[in-house]
């Protein structure tokens, strides 16, 4: 729902809030917030409130470490988890420089230019997230274990299934915030599960999926449970995806596609150290379904990018590489700016490759080219990078090259 910053203003006043958390995030996608009472609500949207970049992943150092929020009156949305009494709301925000300019690594602020860039193009790009995440026991002082919460395989039911009745509550919890799931399951891991989304506009979608973490993990905590959406929690078992759904629209409704795919299997290898961005993200490729190679097919999961079975405007292409640890803006910005490129240049779309690369020999799969291996090889190739360079600053570069992990 979309809200004027008076609205807001009036909402909170009306509604009983008594704290307003100001969201937003590091590069690497980590999220932080702040939270504000309702008196200075208005001093938030006309001045912003004042942060300690130094202390914030890729924000800057201590020479010039002010940076201010300002709420995103579009993104309110109460926290159901908090109490009934004295309620607690969240606005996403956008970060800003002492002289009011943009703040160049922040990265919502990124992907709202990649959308205006579409929109100048005449295309309108639509996301949609499935994630997956990791259910894990405490111990007797509330400790982090690896000690999955059932061992359910895929799509098994209760009482095999024990995370079922979480999926629920957090579910139900994502409904009260105007994000609507499709649909969720357990996955093939021991206590693994997956909630996917309706396909919506690239920044509601990439809001939705920094929603969506905060949301697994508070219901999680309500539960005695750990929420884990790291790319590989367990050594021997499936790990974390976070497989994002893209259709394009042209102005006159026209679904693009071939030309769109072209651009991102063209800009593949660039963009794996935003969508996989720690050590563990390059133990998931390449097993346990995950792709390896660049390649496309209808159905195949063992694909870059698959096409899955649909029609009508739940036709879509699937992207199988990014794992939960990218940052959502940075992944959809990417993916708009690869697609944009295949269209504009009118890229060819290679040709289909029907077949299990898991399966198949090794003298057929070597003639693929292949992602990066190491998140070393995936910082190199950013560093030698024209199209990331022209799409990212900077200061956003040097700190996804020169960090080993998150």
């Amino acid at each position: 729902m979309k809200y004027t910053k008076q609205e807001v203003i009036q909402f909170v006043q009306e509604v009983d809030i008594k704290f307003i958390r100001l969201a937003f995030c590091d590069v690497f996608g980590k999220q932080k917030n702040i939270s504000i009472m309702p008196s200075e609500l208005e001093r938030a949207f006309n001045y912003g409130i004042a942060i300690d970049a130094s202390a914030v992943c890729g924000f800057g150092g201590e020479v010039h470490s002010d940076l201010f929020l300002y709420p995103d009156s579009d993104t309110l949305a109460i926290l159901p988890w908090r109490p009934e009494h004295g309620k607690v709301v969240r606005m996403y925000c956008t970060i800003k420089n002492p002289d009011g300019s943009i703040f160049e690594n922040d990265t919502r602020s990124i992907l709202i230019r990649a959308i205006e860039d579409a929109k100048k193009a005449g295309l309108s790009f639509y996301f949609g997230s499935e994630m997956e995440f990791y259910l894990f026991k405490l111990d007797e002082d509330g400790e982090v274990t690896k000690v999955p919460y059932d061992r359910a395989g895929y799509m098994d039911m209760a009482p095999d299934d024990k995370g079922e009745n979480v999926r629920r509550e957090i579910c139900l919890t994502l409904e009260q915030m105007d994000i609507v799931p499709e649909c969720s399951h357990h996955e093939e891991g021991p206590g693994q599960n997956e909630i996917d989304f309706r396909y919506s506009d690239a920044l509601s979608a990439a809001d939705n999926a920094m929603a969506f973490v905060t949301v697994v993990k508070a219901i999680a905590s309500r539960n005695g449970l750990y929420a884990d959406f790291s790319p590989k929690p367990l050594e021997d078992k499936p790990g974390n995806g976070f497989h994002i759904n893209i259709s394009v629209k042209s102005e006159n409704g026209e679904v693009i596609s071939s030309e769109v795919i072209a651009g991102i299997l063209k800009h593949a290898k660039e963009m794996t150290a935003f969508l996989n961005p720690t050590e563990a993200s390059y133990k998931r490729l390449g097993v346990f379904k995950a792709p390896k190679y660049i390649s496309w097919s209808s159905e195949n999961r063992s694909q870059l990018i698959r096409i899955p079975a649909a029609t009508g405007e739940y036709k879509r292409a699937e992207l199988r590489s990014a794992d939960p640890s990218a940052n959502p803006y940075l992944a959809f910005a990417l993916l708009i700016y690869a697609g944009l490129d295949g269209v504009l240049n009118k890229l060819e779309l290679p040709k289909e490759t029907d077949f299990n690369f898991f399966t198949m020999p090794k003298s057929v799969v070597n003639e693929y080219e292949m992602l990066p291996q190491s998140l070393e090889e995936a910082k190199f190739i950013v560093s030698e990078s024209e199209f990331i360079r022209e799409h990212f600053p900077s200061m956003l570069i040097r700190t996804y090259c020169r960090k080993n992990d998150k």
